[in-house]
């Protein structure tokens, strides 16, 4: 199993370009589409503590993975398998960045991957969205969680119309979720 989430967190770290977020679908397919190693609850677990723990929610991500899988060593093999694509990647992007930046058909490649990197980050984003919302059974209607719901719906105001950091909105949602399940 080691050998198979290496390559599994390989795969993640050749093919997320733009960043964490972009990662997330790519984790999620190999982990609990491809080798079924988690379910998509479980997973959504580990990208939320992945998310308010310091650091890149790809790499965070693929600690926490590696650990609940197979403990210290599989965090070390994920970690290490996420992060060594993109170290050599870079190495060989940013010495031929350096000796050909100025050229125009360097700057349209670059634009042009923009809207791919938006894509991915959009998909992540949905897909928490739809499992936080509806639950296992995306867009069921009779499984919508109300209280999710509304947290949801009341963050995202509190962010966009107040300009409140997105720390106090997550803490003071998740007191808000907490007491209201302790009392239901």
């Amino acid at each position: 199993m080691i050998w198979r989430l290496f390559f599994s967190f390989i795969k993640v770290g050749l093919f997320s370009v733009g960043g964490g977020y972009a990662a997330i679908p790519l984790i999620q397919n190999q982990i609990v589409e491809t080798h079924k190693l988690l379910s998509l609850e479980e997973f959504t677990d580990l990208i939320t503590i992945a998310e308010m723990t310091p650091g890149p929610i790809s790499i965070n991500s693929a600690t926490f993975v590696g650990t609940r899988l197979a403990g210290i060593p599989g965090a070390l093999i994920c970690t290490l398998g996420c992060i060594l694509p993109s170290f050599f990647i870079c190495l060989v992007l940013a010495h031929f960045y350096y000796k050909y930046r100025q050229l125009d058909e360097v700057q349209k490649v670059l634009s042009a991957l923009r809207p791919a990197v938006v894509a991915l980050i959009a998909s992540a984003g949905l897909s928490i969205l739809l499992l936080g919302i509806f639950g296992d059974a995306p867009a069921a209607f009779g499984n919508l969680r109300p209280v999710e719901c509304v947290l949801f719906l009341a963050g995202f105001f509190l962010i966009r119309k107040y300009h409140l950091n997105a720390i106090q909105v997550i803490f003071g949602t998740g007191v808000v979720g907490t007491l209201i399940y302790a009392v239901l």
